[in-house]
């Protein structure tokens, strides 16, 4: 995080996130990619207990506006989002209809 910035929570304040894939690589680029982000989304959003707005999903980049989780923090969750998402896309490279859960 840059010098200076400071990450609040607590306000319940929206947030919006853009995540960008590795090298902007078009790693969201299949409908099965984007089906797999989407399920690992609503998985952690029923984990840890926050709205979703809107989102708009790219090959190469995603938009989530989000409320605040109830359990953790933005952060911990796009963490987990972004994790999960790359096992989901390593796991489907090895081998057909493996889920990460």
């Amino acid at each position: 995080m840059p010098k200076g910035l400071r990450r609040t929570y607590g306000r319940r304040d929206l947030d919006l996130i853009t995540c960008s894939c590795y090298r902007r690589q078009p790693w969201l680029g299949s409908a099965r990619q984007r089906d797999a982000f989407l399920r690992v989304l609503e998985q952690a959003r029923r984990k840890y207990h926050f709205a979703v707005i809107g989102y708009v999903v790219m090959p190469e980049q995603v938009h989530l506006l989000i409320g605040e989780p109830e359990l953790g923090d933005p952060s911990t969750v796009m963490q987990v989002i972004n994790q999960r998402t790359a096992w989901a896309a390593e796991a489907e490279d090895t081998g057909p209809d493996q889920l990460v859960g």
